[in-house]
């Protein structure tokens, strides 16, 4: 019996950091555009979802990349790639 092995896909999201209170553990608010179907309005909706950050270098505010990863908890079951930049900075360069 030969076995093919498919390619697992891995999802990755980008999101601001909500929360930073728990050990190893961040809160990442993921936001996305969806359009009614009957009325083709566009409308925003969200998204939180536990990160694991085992350095504890994330703060509430940080822009983020993660990816999906073996489950580490019951609610946890994505890992922190990198950070792309502040919140702070990206609204002071734009006034």
């Amino acid at each position: 019996m030969s076995e093919d092995k498919a390619k697992k896909i891995i999802r990755k999201f980008q999101g601001i950091v909500v929360s930073d209170k728990m050990n190893k553990t961040i809160s990442v608010r993921v936001e996305r555009t969806k359009i009614h179907s009957k009325y083709a309005k566009r409308y925003k909706v969200h998204k939180n979802y536990l990160v694991d950050d085992p350095k504890e270098q994330y703060k509430t505010g940080d822009k983020v990349s993660f990816s999906e990863c073996r489950p580490l908890s019951k609610n946890k079951r994505w890992r922190v790639e990198y950070i792309n930049r502040k919140e702070d900075e990206i609204t002071d360069k734009n006034e």
